[in-house]
């Protein structure tokens, strides 16, 4: 089984509130075609334009207030339409998606997820169904309500139902030493504890970024790369386990 993370500066313009990558999405479901129905795949997406400005104008990393509660339903309602947008476009090229909302099966504690019932993704994945995911608003034991990251949904299904591999599409080409649009930045080709970059936040992502998509990796007991989802034949070659990107092995 393959978990594929569809990030959100691939599938929107994350400086662009609610801004929808069509065409870079299609071609996305194009190359997971060619593998179906013989790999199983998990796609996992971002909330990319749609989530991030909303949790950000109504702090919902604070936790759950009188002053944000509505906001808190207009943040999942977001993310329900752009899984919609994504799960459409699965099911034009014949490919059995299946929407599963994380607030729906997850408990989450300090950002990180203590309770989930992943039984129903199982069974999904066993009757070769795509089930599709995202980052979304969720309970929380500590603030009450807050944001759990789609790496973090990754991270637990990577271990739970024993990933073959994980594949995450970016806007650039693997992780950098530093921030690749910096003169002299160089690709990281493999990846491990060691290391160490500084890439600076985008300005509506309020999932930690880059860092901690590294963090979630070095948790995973399977490869994990780190590609670039907007390069035609990119994924192909990641799902293939030709060289592409940034590898943790």
């Amino acid at each position: 089984m393959i978990i594929v993370k569809f990030g959100g500066s691939v599938i929107c313009n994350k400086e662009e509130p609610f801004s929808f990558n069509e065409k870079i999405v299609e071609m996305l479901v194009d190359e997971i075609a060619q593998f179906y129905p013989e790999k199983k795949f998990i796609i996992v997406h971002g909330g990319g334009s749609f989530g991030h400005p909303l949790a950000k104008k109504y702090e919902i990393r604070k936790g759950l207030g009188e002053k944000n509660i509505i906001g808190v339903c207009e943040t999942h309602q977001a993310m329900l339409e752009l899984n919609k947008k994504i799960v459409q476009k699965f099911l034009e090229k014949n490919l059995p998606a299946f929407p599963i909302p994380p607030s729906s099966i997850f408990i989450i504690e300090k950002g990180s997820i203590v309770d989930g019932w992943i039984k129903g993704i199982e069974e999904m994945l066993n009757r070769s169904f795509i089930p599709i995911l995202f980052g979304d608003v969720a309970i929380a034991k500590d603030k009450g309500i807050d944001i759990l990251s789609g790496d973090q949904i990754i991270t637990y299904l990577a271990n739970k139902l024993n990933a073959d591999k994980v594949i995450f599409l970016m806007d650039v080409d693997g992780i950098y030493d530093r921030n690749p649009k910096e003169k002299g930045a160089k690709l990281i080709e493999k990846i491990d504890g060691k290391i160490k970059i500084q890439w600076e936040k985008k300005k509506f992502d309020v999932t930690g970024g880059i860092k901690n998509k590294i963090e979630e990796a070095l948790k995973m007991p399977c490869k994990v790369y780190f590609i670039n989802g907007t390069k035609k034949g990119n994924l192909t070659k990641a799902i293939k386990g030709e060289k592409v990107g940034t590898v943790k092995i």
